[in-house]
């Protein structure tokens, strides 16, 4: 009876289920940029990765709007989320709170350090999903919402009391980087980063609701010049990673980690598992309790050799693997991992890999051949598009007829308005009219000289793609 019920489930349920690569690198080892069902590049940054209930969710700052680091005139673009199954079939589910209005543009625009880093953790206790952000325009730096779903929306409460600083003038560089935990008896704890410390790493109990601290505190866990802790628990130890040293939006500090029998200590000394954190600086690491097994998913920023707009910033994401006596092994850098789930017909696991690049000016441009799959008009034309540094020109498609002398058919020009700073695909309407086998190509130009614009850059090798791969898709009627 058993080996039939069990042959049962295999034949019913295989089919079902299976493995997703999450791709971090290409196999040359340039850096994927991720997409989200709809063709947009996923725009979260300097956040962290949690599960609940079964789905991933990914939480990170927005750059899309043009966000820059010290430009006085530049917009906070707010908090976004995305939910996966599989860690690469992402869902965009939003800004988690309106981040559009006066108040949070006085709090968090070019004109003020910026607000960043978003954690969500649930509280059993309430049921209530808890958000903390780091700001820089109240004393103690911090500000704190809730929510009944962990995509929002979140509701702001009451500024939240730590010991920390918490006698230190209003705004300025006061505590930074941060990091959530729940312990399994459901205690919370807030990491910081304490820059009155000169970025000494910080750790604090939090009030049973995790809307505030109750002064339990350890101080200079870190002796300073360190950012961005990630705490966890594995098999009874507390670990805590961070970047060593603190650099932000550098791209390739180190991390290193220290470990302790408590979450206020005393912690160890610091170990070093990565010299550059693949590529970026390290962000979180993420406790993924899966059936029978516990995955310990360590995240890190791949910033855009410290752009002021980090919209082109790519994710490193991988497990941390141990050693038979608890300590993390260095990070290998790994191109990819699997990770199973419930295959569905929607899976894009297997699509092609691109990297979102801004390569056009006044003085280059960038041309894909193609060749017409059937006779009529081109009507619908799909293109990965971006800008960044506010160009003062439109960006122009030029459409040809390959032939001896090149022909011009038709030309769109895209308002540099309509595009964002983060990668997405746009759908354009050319109606020019095609004959089926017949050589074509487009050429993507502006005249503009500031700035620049840019398009997703296929990855991996394709007999169908030529020259620079632009990710495009067309259809002739």
């Amino acid at each position: 009876m058993f080996k039939t019920y069990l042959l049962f489930i295999l034949l019913f349920t295989a089919p079902f289920l299976g493995r997703t690569q999450v791709k971090n690198f290409s196999p040359s080892g340039e850096q994927i940029t991720k997409f989200d069902n709809l063709g947009k590049a996923v725009d979260a940054h300097d956040g962290m990765i949690a599960y609940f209930n079964g789905v991933y969710y990914l939480y990170g700052t927005s750059y899309d709007c043009g966000f820059e680091w010290n430009n006085k005139k530049a917009p906070f673009c707010g908090f976004k989320s995305y939910s996966s199954k599989d860690l690469v079939n992402w869902k965009d589910e939003g800004f988690l709170f309106d981040a559009q209005n006066p108040v949070w543009q006085s709090r968090c625009d070019g004109k003020t350090y910026g607000c960043f880093r978003p954690h969500v953790v649930y509280n059993p206790k309430n049921n209530q999903y808890v958000l903390w952000i780091n700001v820089y325009d109240n004393v103690i730096g911090y500000r704190v919402f809730t929510s009944e779903s962990p995509v929002g929306p979140f509701i702001e409460v009451e500024e939240p009391k730590l010991t920390i600083n918490k006698d230190q003038p209003v705004a300025g560089l006061n505590n930074g980087d941060h990091d959530l935990f729940v312990d399994d008896d459901g205690t919370a704890y807030l990491a910081i980063t304490d820059w009155r410390a000169e970025g000494a790493i910080a750790i604090e109990q939090l009030t049973d609701d995790y809307l505030s601290g109750t002064g339990k505190v350890a101080t200079k866990v870190t002796a300073g010049k360190t950012e961005a802790p990630g705490l966890f628990k594995r098999k009874g130890v507390y670990y805590i990673t961070y970047s060593d040293p603190n650099c932000g939006y550098c791209a390739g500090t180190g991390t290193s980690y220290k470990t302790a029998k408590s979450p206020l200590g005393p912690w160890s000394e610091a170990k070093k598992i990565s010299d550059n954190s693949c590529g970026g600086q390290p962000s979180f690491v993420a406790t993924i309790k899966l059936p029978g097994d516990t995955l310990f998913l360590y995240g890190s920023d791949l910033w855009n050799n410290a752009a002021k707009n980090e919209a082109l910033a790519n994710f490193y994401w991988a497990p941390l693997t141990f050693e038979p006596n608890g300590a993390i092994k260095p990070l290998k850098c790994i191109r990819d991992f699997s990770v199973s789930r419930e295959k569905k017909a929607t899976d894009m696991d297997d699509i092609d890999s691109y990297k979102a690049v801004c390569e056009i000016t006044h003085t280059e441009t960038r041309q894909q051949p193609f060749i017409a799959n059937r006779t009529g008009r081109l009507t619908n034309f799909e293109i990965t598009l971006l800008k960044s540094g506010y160009p003062d020109a439109n960006l122009i498609i030029d459409f040809y007829k390959k032939e001896e002398t090149e022909l011009l058919l038709g030309s769109i020009e895209i308002p540099a308005d309509s595009l964002g700073w983060s990668a997405k695909k746009m759908t354009l309407h050319p109606g020019i009219s095609v004959k089926k086998n017949d050589g074509y190509f487009f050429l993507l130009r502006t005249e503009s000289k500031l700035g620049c614009f840019g398009y997703g850059k296929s990855l991996l090798s394709s007999k169908k793609l030529k020259a620079h791969d632009i990710q495009f898709h067309y259809t002739v009627e």
